[in-house]
């Protein structure tokens, strides 16, 4: 037998270091060539990175959250020289495995290369490695990110569930059946106090949101405007349209039409398509109109951005709001499709809401919040009427947009949605 230290590799050129968003290996586990080690994040890509022997993990270097420069150890594996198969026997070494609090899967390039040409950022996984047996109780129940999940939603403290899985490890059976017998894994009913805490450690895609909220809300001055919108045309004239759509033609959504009613307000409003660099004191105009659109993934919350909206028509435009949005949530999206807006939209409807503050998207200058739709009662020439109404909440930088302009800029909305066949005047 011989040890084989393996160290992080060039991840590509400019690369210096990486962030260890998760291991997919543990102490004492067999691995083979090309298995997959590790998910590191840098500031270009998240790549998994295979293993280059076949061995035993007898020692890992890093947690997960970790920065770790190119060269440094990640992994000292166990190989046997001569080739022979080493035996799968627990308890190799008295170091035990190492914690994930925030694991994930990436993907990796379509090459199988570490060094990735175009980054794909990486999928929540929902499960971790089974830990080797130990027969002395943890301090920490044993329990996977996603099962200690489950249990915070649940309200279940893991230390009074009894774990049935490999090691004492609690299972969702063993959550579901401490709920079935009335809260106790033992058969005993009535509340139990709980005392239990669980830490989440800021790492990969979650830490990159962090800072950038932080960064946006700390330095810009931020003032946020609500209206309500009638929609009940726009409503009739979109069913008309998707109902008469070809089989080429994508279902048209309410987003397309606001895309293109912002285009229409920007003409007039040209500072709020803008982005401010503070440092130089310079606010830049664009002419073209590159929409961001706020996605929730499973991975977090990604901002893909529909280019030159100002040269697509309808179809156009719900057709390439469809594809990023799409390839975001599927992983596929290219790295240089998650930067470059000028203003962002975030769609706010499907979990509702009469208004929001949102967070502009930094070194943008305004972001458009849009509400569920609904039908509600309101006052058309003297008379209740039941229309289809949605509200608009948009936020603005003070420091680049007075108040007016904001408001303008919502207005003009207002009147595009609530008369759609303006949207489409010259």
């Amino acid at each position: 037998m011989s040890s084989y230290v393996f160290k992080l590799p060039d991840l590509g050129e400019g690369v210096v270091e990486g962030e260890i968003v998760a291991w997919h290996v543990q102490v004492g586990d067999l691995v083979h060539e090309d298995q997959s080690l590790v998910d590191v994040m840098t500031d270009k890509a998240t790549v998994t990175i295979p293993s280059v022997v076949s061995g035993r993990v007898i020692r890992m270097h890093g947690d997960v959250g970790e920065m770790v420069v190119v060269g440094a150890d990640l992994i000292r594996f166990e190989v046997d020289i001569q080739g022979h198969e080493m035996a799968a026997t627990d308890g190799l070494t008295g170091e035990q495995p190492i914690r994930m609090l925030h694991p994930a899967h990436a993907s990796s390039s379509s090459d199988g290369s570490p060094a990735m040409a175009v980054p794909q950022i990486s999928n929540v996984a929902a499960t971790v490695g089974a830990m080797a047996d130990n027969p002395s109780p943890p301090s920490r129940p044993l329990a996977s990110p996603a099962v200690r999940r489950r249990a915070r939603e649940k309200g279940v403290d893991l230390a009074l569930v009894a774990g049935t899985g490999r090691g004492s490890r609690v299972t969702d059976a063993d959550i579901e059946n401490y709920l079935r017998v009335g809260g106790n894994a033992h058969g005993r009913t009535g509340r139990i106090k709980r005392t239990g805490t669980t830490e989440i450690h800021l790492a990969g895609v979650r830490r990159r949101i962090a800072e950038k909220m932080s960064i946006s809300k700390r330095h810009i001055p931020h003032f946020s405007y609500t209206e309500q919108v009638d929609i009940t045309e726009l409503s009739e004239l979109r069913a008309f349209l998707n109902e008469h759509r070809t089989s080429d033609e994508p279902r048209l959504t309410y987003l397309p039409f606001v895309m293109l009613s912002l285009v229409k307000a920007f003409v007039k409003l040209p500072e709020i398509n803008s982005l401010y660099d503070e440092e130089r004191e310079v606010v830049t105009r664009y002419e073209a109109v590159h929409l961001g659109i706020a996605t929730q993934t499973d991975r977090g919350l990604y901002v893909p951005v529909v280019r030159h909206v100002e040269a697509m028509d309808l179809r156009e435009a719900a057709r390439e709001l469809r594809r990023v949005t799409q390839a975001t949530r599927h992983n596929t999206i290219r790295r240089e499709e998650l930067t470059g807006s000028t203003f962002t939209i975030t769609n706010l409807g499907q979990v509702g809401g009469l208004a929001a503050t949102p967070i502009i998207n930094h070194p943008e200058v305004g972001i458009l919040g849009i509400h569920k739709a609904t039908d509600r009662p309101v006052v058309r020439n003297g008379q209740i009427a039941i229309r289809y109404v949605v509200n608009l909440s948009a936020s603005f930088d003070h420091r680049v947009i007075d108040g007016m302009v904001g408001v303008s800029l919502i207005q003009r909305l207002k009147d595009y949605l609530e008369h759609p066949a303006l949207i489409f005047l010259e």
